[in-house]
């Protein structure tokens, strides 16, 4: 039985509980860590969970013995010193994203990792979905042929008051605007679908939150070899819409699922490629439904990597390709030019302290509160559905 510690007990925390719940037998909740204590007990007695305690900090739970899994649930710049903590006790650890402040802390907890022969993984739970796994796997066959285009809009929308929170909208806490805190799960799933591109263009701005340093708003685009992808990321969109474009030679591939074939007329023009759009339709539902989706199937598939059964997923290195992206991007917003991959460790955006030196602050934090007010946190729209 894998004993299963939580730290910190914001709102993910309950969506990481509710996923541990569902393999009973195989883990027990035993400890949620949060400096606020209050809020750790009050989760446990809202999720249920009568065999735990709540901490103050993870050394305490980990020096009271008994867990072989951590889950960091905590503000960005907190994920790599516990992970690392965590790692160097003996743990498993399943870190939320962003994986870390910066390419270099993603190192320092996949060395921790490996020297510690423990499994880190890295929530990409966008990935366990049945529509993202159809079209991954028909790009994966080239069902529709070489991918020539993909458009990515991660939109949603936050109000001024959101970066109220102490630890939101400045880059030495939470280490990113739109681009890190709310489409890192748009740009793994386009590096998952199209693989690392060969160098990144990007712009982005403040346009609507005078509480934060950081972007509201912006335009990246990645070139390929023989194809180019571009990705909008933004918190002022009402409506929140989100989708995942893949042009291929055949077809249209898209999350949520709108698939489209044209061939030329006579003078080039389209007409709809009824057979094209029939062999799509049929590839893309002859792949059959996930059991299990999000969090609850990449946690199912991390249990079942630490106890031998199955490879694990999404590792700390998969994880990293997301930051290597979202540097790449800050990089070039903030010099105004193309920026090539990979990135060097001596690149200035290799290093958390080094790159907030070249970031821009649109706005400086004047107003901090510990916590909101007890209302409903959204977790965002199910993408794809």
């Amino acid at each position: 039985m894998l004993g299963i510690a939580i730290v910190g007990a914001g709102a993910i925390a309950g969506v990481h509980i509710d996923a541990y719940k569902e393999f009973v037998g195989d883990c027990e909740i035993r400890a949620v860590c949060d400096l606020y204590v209050n809020k750790a007990e009050e989760l446990l007695e809202k999720k249920g969970i009568q065999n735990a305690r709540a901490y103050k900090s993870l050394e305490e739970a980990l020096d009271q013995g008994g867990i072989d899994v951590v889950s960091v649930c905590l503000p960005p710049s907190a994920h790599c010193e516990a992970a690392i903590h965590a790692l160097n006790h003996g743990c498993h650890v399943l870190v939320e994203k962003p994986m870390a402040s910066s390419l270099e802390e993603c190192d320092k907890m996949i060395r921790a990792a490996g020297e510690n022969n423990r499994l880190l993984s890295v929530v990409c739970q966008n990935r366990f979905k049945t529509p993202m796994e159809r079209v991954h796997r028909m790009l994966e066959e080239g069902t529709g042929g070489r991918v020539t285009h993909a458009i990515v809009n991660s939109l949603w929308w936050r109000g001024e008051n959101y970066y109220d929170l102490w630890w939101r909208g400045t880059w030495e806490s939470e280490c990113g605007g739109s681009f890190t805190s709310h489409s890192v799960h748009h740009i793994d799933l386009l590096q998952w679908m199209m693989g690392m591109p060969e160098s990144v263009m990007a712009c982005m701005r403040n346009v609507g939150h005078h509480n934060s340093e950081l972007e509201d708003v912006g335009v990246a685009v990645f070139n390929y070899p023989e194809a180019m992808a571009q990705l909008t990321t933004s918190i002022v969109d009402h409506g929140e819409e989100q989708e995942l474009i893949f042009q291929t030679e055949k077809g249209r591939l898209s999350i949520p699922w709108e698939p489209a074939a044209s061939k030329p007329l006579p003078n080039g023009f389209p007409e709809q490629d009824e057979e094209g759009l029939k062999m799509l339709e049929q590839a893309y539902l002859s792949i059959p439904e996930l059991k299990r989706e999000g969090h609850e199937a990449q946690i199912g598939n991390f249990l079942g990597a630490i106890q031998g059964g199955e490879a694990l997923l999404t590792s700390g290195e998969e994880g990293r390709k997301s930051i290597e992206l979202i540097a790449a991007i800050y990089k070039s917003a903030a010099t105004q030019r193309t920026v090539k991959l990979p990135l060097a460790c001596d690149d200035p955006f290799y290093s958390k302290s080094t790159m907030i030196r070249e970031m821009p602050h649109f706005f400086e934090k004047t107003k901090s509160v510990e916590n909101f007010e007890k209302v409903e946190i959204t977790l965002g729209r199910d993408v794809g559905k």
